[in-house]
């Protein structure tokens, strides 16, 4: 991801550093310095401080006083607190959506998952075009429910999650069958307005997830 002049420049150096956390171009427990950063952006050390209170909200770093910012640690705790709240922010979803989607909604639901679908079941699909085609569903479901607080909510998960996408990127390419099936089974439950089953799938596949990654942290040196 090349740095570009951004609307906001504060958002923009948020979105780059934010990026090389989650593809791993930043390492767990890497220092992030004010100074550095700026120098490198040709940007100020003010907006670089911006950049990583937005950071630390996301749990993408920590701040220490005195001691600096650094990227957070990636491990099978953290993994699993991360996708515990995850997991039942997306059941609230789920269930909020069987209950208020409108039948001039359907066809929209249908199109934009079976978008995703296919961007899985295609051979050159890469990581980033998977968390984006997944999240792109969340972002119409959370229109369709219509609550800000739970759209916010999951909106500050985005980036963590996805820094558990890349690093799982070799097992998710291998098991997006199963996604594409997750997604099939979730949107009939959605169509079906059954909204215990919606969980059960959105809690079934979320603890599939967590699975690979334990196994990913346990394969990383």
């Amino acid at each position: 991801m090349d740095f570009q002049i951004p609307n906001t420049l504060a958002e923009q150096i948020t979105n780059f550093l934010a990026n090389r956390i989650m593809t791993g171009a930043i390492k767990p427990g890497q220092r992030l310095h004010e100074a550095t950063i700026a120098a490198e952006l040709k940007v100020s050390r003010a907006s670089v401080k911006e950049a990583l209170y937005t950071l630390e909200r996301w749990h993408l770093i920590d701040i220490t006083p005195r001691k600096g910012s650094c990227a957070t640690q990636l491990d099978a705790e953290h993994a699993s607190e991360l996708y515990d709240v995850y997991m039942h922010l997306l059941m609230m979803l789920a269930r909020r959506l069987c209950e208020r989607w409108q039948e001039k909604d359907r066809e929209r639901l249908v199109t934009r998952v079976g978008k995703v679908i296919q961007t899985m079941q295609a051979t050159n699909t890469d990581v980033s075009e998977m968390v984006q085609a997944s999240f792109d569903v969340m972002d119409m479901c959370n229109e369709l429910v219509g609550n800000p607080y739970l759209t916010e909510a999951l909106a500050n998960f985005k980036p963590a999650v996805s820094r558990m996408y890349y690093l799982c990127a070799d097992k998710y390419r291998q098991d997006l069958d199963r996604t594409g099936e997750f997604f099939t089974r979730l949107m009939k439950a959605v169509i079906d307005r059954n909204p215990i089953e919606a969980e059960n799938q959105v809690a079934g596949f979320a603890n599939h997830q967590k699975k690979l990654i334990y196994q990913a942290l346990a394969a990383t040196p």
